[in-house]
């Protein structure tokens, strides 16, 4: 497995990396996914692709390094998603150690993600990878 950081502009976002994220984010556009990484990335965004041997994209992550008053400085995933025909062969827990690496690199104190509440599957693998349910989310729509 090979897992890239693909910088704005590479066209492997598009070609390789927007497929899988459809699958996660199923309301995104290719001009939607631009618009996001072209203003997200002034904000920290950056996305990683996971490639199997045989090139092609089986993994997507988004995050970004964020500093605030609760984690002083974590690596928060926007994104992790595994292809659908990939999945239970490692995409995801080498996705996360990429990830964490990142993290240890940025001087982070936690790793961090958010995880829909109809999202089982993820939630087993999440705590299969040690990872704790430290917090509720709340959302509240404003428009």
């Amino acid at each position: 497995m090979k897992i890239i950081d693909l910088a704005p502009g590479d066209d492997r976002l598009i070609s390789d990396l927007l497929p899988v994220l459809l699958q996660l984010r199923p309301h995104l556009t290719e001009d939607l996914f631009r618009q996001v990484y072209e203003e997200g990335h002034g904000q920290g965004l950056r996305f990683t692709a996971a490639y199997g041997d045989d090139g092609v994209c089986v993994g997507a992550a988004g995050w970004r390094v964020l500093v605030n008053t609760v984690a002083l400085r974590a690596l928060y995933v926007d994104d992790l998603v595994t292809a659908s025909d990939a999945r239970s062969t490692g995409v995801g827990h080498h996705l996360l150690a990429h990830l964490q690496e990142h993290a240890r690199e940025s001087g982070c104190h936690l790793f961090t993600l958010d995880s829909g509440t109809h999202r089982t599957d993820a939630h087993r693998f999440y705590l299969r990878e040690r990872m704790a349910i430290s917090a509720f989310h709340f959302q509240k729509d404003v428009g």
